[in-house]
């Protein structure tokens, strides 16, 4: 069950709807952002004024844009992680072994967030981020996470979140999810053909706990023309085995 705020402020609320609206929509004057969020202008003039003097926004040219201190927090907040001071390393090694990328995700509030990425000589350059958030069930990092997850808690992220479809080969079927999820169970790694982005194919597996808990996944994504065969079977599977050994033995040994 998802936390709900029992009193949410509405000063602060107003504030974040501004910063996911300039997030989402880059460079904005306050009209603009006024009439999109049928806020007073001066109401918005006011919020960004704050925000400026803090560093969280920049003016230029009359238009607002966000600062880079939210990329000092993120990157404050990344560091402090065990998981990422971890697989880091890891997940470097593994793209340089393949010339493809490599991906570490974890999960909070029901949606994937992408810690770290690392390219290959080959890598293709993909439209994600580090930080950026997914639906767990559109890709083969969220789906491991899934996977490992109780019945109770896979149901709450679904509940909040549902099975929007990102490409035509997405799954939106619950149903059909369930049945994937036990498949990754019993395979021990999960696939994305072509269900992110088209001409796409990627293989993940989960990072757990010694109690089973979820703590996030690793991936290998290549065009579908280098994954397939041998490679996407059997060599792709084993060298994520091997990074994921060695990731769960720091984190939950050392």
């Amino acid at each position: 069950m998802e936390k709900t705020a029992k009193h949410p402020v509405q000063t602060t609320e107003k504030t974040l709807r501004l910063v996911e609206a300039l997030k989402n929509s880059g460079s904005c004057g306050i009209t603009e952002l006024a009439d999109r969020l049928n806020m007073g202008k001066s109401a918005v003039h006011n919020h960004l004024a704050t925000l400026e003097q803090h560093g969280y926004v920049v003016s230029e040219a009359g238009k607002y844009r966000l600062g880079l201190k939210f990329l000092d927090i993120g990157g404050y907040t990344r560091s402090q992680m065990d998981l990422y001071k971890t697989a880091e390393s890891e997940v470097k090694q593994l793209a340089m072994e393949t010339g493809e990328r490599a991906n570490l995700l974890t999960e909070e509030h029901g949606m994937g967030i992408y810690l770290y990425r690392a390219n290959g000589n080959r890598a293709v350059d993909l439209d994600t981020y580090t930080g950026v958030r997914t639906y767990l069930h559109t890709s083969a990092l969220g789906k491991a996470i899934l996977a490992t997850m109780s019945e109770e808690r896979t149901e709450a992220i679904l509940d909040r979140h549902g099975l929007p479809a990102t490409t035509p080969g997405c799954v939106t079927d619950r149903d059909e999810l369930y049945d994937e999820l036990e498949t990754i169970r019993e395979d021990g790694f999960a696939v994305d053909d072509e269900e992110r982005m088209e001409g796409l194919r990627c293989i993940a597996m989960p990072i757990t706990s010694t109690e089973g808990n979820s703590l996030g996944a690793i991936s290998i994504s290549a065009p579908s023309s280098r994954m397939k065969g041998t490679r996407f079977q059997e060599t792709i599977p084993e060298l994520l085995s091997g990074a994921v050994n060695m990731i769960e033995l720091n984190l939950n040994y050392s």
